[in-house]
């Protein structure tokens, strides 16, 4: 069974937002607008997609 992976894009800048919104986004990866990141969509990335939901887009393969 193969793993699910996401696709994450950062849409929106994490300049002016909450700390632990600009340190979830450096975690991921993202530091550029238009930036993709592949995850594995396990629950520790999901959490921290859920917290910056508003500034990113998800596309699940």
């Amino acid at each position: 069974m193969a793993e699910k992976v996401l696709n994450i894009k950062l849409v929106k800048s994490a300049c002016g937002r909450k700390p632990n919104q600009a340190k979830t986004l450096k975690a991921l990866g993202l530091t550029k607008i238009n930036q993709v990141v592949t995850k594995p969509a396990n629950e520790a990335v999901l959490g921290m997609v859920a917290t910056v939901k508003h500034l990113v887009e998800v596309v699940e393969k």
